[in-house]
């Protein structure tokens, strides 16, 4: 009987041994478990904190381009609002000079006047960056010029060269904004 007491004794320690085991197993499992649960939660609140930073750089994108679309409307609307500022003493200029044509018996005084103004205009147009391009005795240049026709010309050396000007051209801060129509040697 002392065997059989013994081996109850032996299995009985196996046993619990093996609760012990699986006690540990199940003790491992969920404190894995609750590894992943806290894993999982802070995946979410990662996800949800680069979601909640999306979410404002987006809308503070779509901020700048309304504010930068503004502004650029403002700018068209009001942009020549400084090149219409400086024209404005030329205009009262010709106002005066329009004025005084009608009583006027100097034509050498109206003559002079007009070219003070036109000067005048010219220079407030070339302190905005306006440069006339050059066409007395230049080679046609398609880039600066327009040919208007060609013309027969005795002189060889003329021959390819711009011999007169129908219109002349002009640069804005070296940028052609109207072409030099041109008469061209043959």
């Amino acid at each position: 009987m002392k065997n059989k007491n013994r081996k109850n004794i032996e299995n009985q320690n196996d046993t619990s041994k093996d609760i012990e085991n699986k006690d540990m197993e199940i003790e491992n499992s969920v404190e894995s478990i609750n590894e992943i649960q806290t894993e999982e939660t802070t995946f979410e609140e990662k996800l949800a904190e680069i979601n909640d930073k999306y979410i404002r750089l987006s809308a503070e994108f779509d901020n700048y381009r309304k504010r930068t679309a503004r502004e650029k409307l403002e700018i068209l609307r009001n942009g020549g609002e400084e090149i219409i500022k400086g024209l404005l003493p030329v205009l009262d200029d010709f106002n005066r000079c329009i004025a005084s044509m009608e009583t006027a018996t100097d034509i050498e005084a109206i003559k002079e006047g007009i070219l003070l103004i036109y000067s005048k205009l010219s220079g407030f147009l070339k302190s905005q960056g306006l440069t006339e391009i050059e066409t007395t005795d230049c080679e046609l240049d398609t880039n600066l010029h327009d040919a208007v026709t060609k013309f027969p010309v005795s002189d060889k050396s003329k021959k390819g060269k711009i011999i007169d000007v129908a219109q002349k051209g002009y640069k804005l801060n070296d940028k052609v904004i109207r072409f030099a129509k041109v008469i061209v040697g043959e």
